[in-house]
C-alpha cells in the first residue's frame, strides 16, 4: 500500500503519458513516482472535408483532462496502518496542505523539465485551486498506476472568502490596462516570474530573476515611490547580485534564499504603491 496525492486539471498538462520515478540525483533513491494520463473526451465529430462549418450557437466544446497522480515509493505494512494514516491526515488541515502542497511540488518539477526538454514555454505550472478535484489516499502500486485505489478522499475546495473590496481596485486597473490608460511594466511581469519561482522552490531561477526585476523596477519607477522604499531597493542591488552570481555557480544558501525573498517582498511592496496611487 503506497500513499498518494491524485489531481485532475481541465486542461491538457503538457508531458506524456506515463509512469515517471522522480529523483533529484541518478543515484539516490526515488523522492516519488509521478503517473499522468489523459481522460479523453467524447469524440467531436469532424465537418468532411475542408470546408468551414456554419454555426448559429457557441457552444462549450467537450475537452480532455489530465490527471496526475503523485505517489510516495515508501509502502506501509499494512492496510491498518495505511488506513490510520489516512484517517489522521484527514482530520489535520496542516498536514493535508503539506501532502497536497508537496504533491504539487512534484508535478511542478514535471512541468519544468517538459519546458525545457521541449522548449514549450507555454506548459505552466499549476496550483491545487486549479484542480477539479484533489484525491488523498493508499493503494497497490500496480492498481494506482490503472486509476484504482484501495482507499480515498476527495478534499473539497478551499471556501472562498468573502473578499472586501480592495483599495488597489484590481478590477478598475485591468479596464485600464487594456483600454491602454495605463501601461504595463516590463518589472510587473518580472517580479511575478521571480515569486513564482520562489513558489516552486527554484531558488536558482529567483535568484536571477530578481536580479533582472530589480534593475527593470527601479528603472521603470517614474510614479513616486516613497524615498525610504527607493533608497531600500537600491541597497538590495548588492545582496540580489552576489545572490544571482552565487545561482551561476550553484544552489544558494539558506541565507541567499532568504535574502531574495525578502528583495522580492519590497518590489511586491513597491508596485503596491503605484496600484494604489492609480486607484485613487
Amino acid at each position: 500500500m503506497f500513499p498518494f496525492v491524485q489531481f485532475e486539471f481541465a486542461f491538457l498538462l503538457g508531458p506524456p503519458d506515463g509512469r515517471f520515478v522522480v529523483r533529484r540525483l541518478r543515484q539516490e533513491a526515488p523522492e516519488r513516482v509521478l503517473i499522468l494520463a489523459t481522460l479523453a473526451a467524447p469524440e467531436r465529430r469532424l465537418s468532411k472535408g475542408k470546408r468551414r462549418a456554419r454555426v448559429t450557437d457557441a457552444h462549450p466544446e467537450a475537452v480532455p483532462t489530465s490527471r496526475a497522480t503523485v505517489i510516495k515509493p515508501e509502502p506501509f505494512l499494512d492496510e491498518d496502518g495505511a488506513g490510520r494514516w489516512l484517517e489522521e491526515v484527514r482530520g489535520h488541515a496542516e498536514r493535508e496542505g503539506l501532502e497536497v502542497d508537496g504533491a504539487v511540488h512534484i508535478l511542478n518539477r514535471a512541468l519544468s523539465a517538459h519546458r525545457a526538454a521541449r522548449a514549450d514555454p507555454s506548459a505552466r505550472d499549476v496550483a491545487p485551486d486549479q484542480a477539479l478535484v484533489v484525491r488523498l489516499g493508499f493503494g497497490a502500486g500496480e492498481a494506482l498506476a490503472d486509476g484504482q485505489f484501495d482507499q480515498a478522499w476527495e478534499l473539497p475546495h478551499a471556501p472562498q472568502k468573502r473578499v472586501r473590496r480592495s483599495m488597489e481596485a484590481p478590477e478598475e486597473r485591468f479596464a485600464a490596462l487594456l483600454g491602454g490608460r495605463e501601461p504595463v511594466l516590463v518589472c510587473e511581469e518580472l517580479v511575478l516570474r521571480a515569486r513564482a519561482d520562489l513558489s516552486a522552490r527554484s531558488a536558482r531561477a529567483a535568484a536571477l530573476q530578481t536580479r533582472v526585476a530589480l534593475e527593470s523596477l527601479l528603472s521603470e519607477a517614474d510614479w513616486r515611490i516613497p524615498d525610504d522604499r527607493r533608497r531600500a531597493l537600491e541597497a538590495d542591488r548588492s545582496a540580489v547580485g552576489d545572490a544571482a552570481n552565487a545561482a551561476l555557480l550553484g544552489d544558494l544558501d539558506e541565507e541567499a534564499v532568504i535574502s531574495v525573498q525578502a528583495v522580492v517582498g519590497r518590489m511586491e511592496a513597491a508596485l503596491r504603491v503605484r496600484r494604489l496611487e492609480s486607484a485613487s
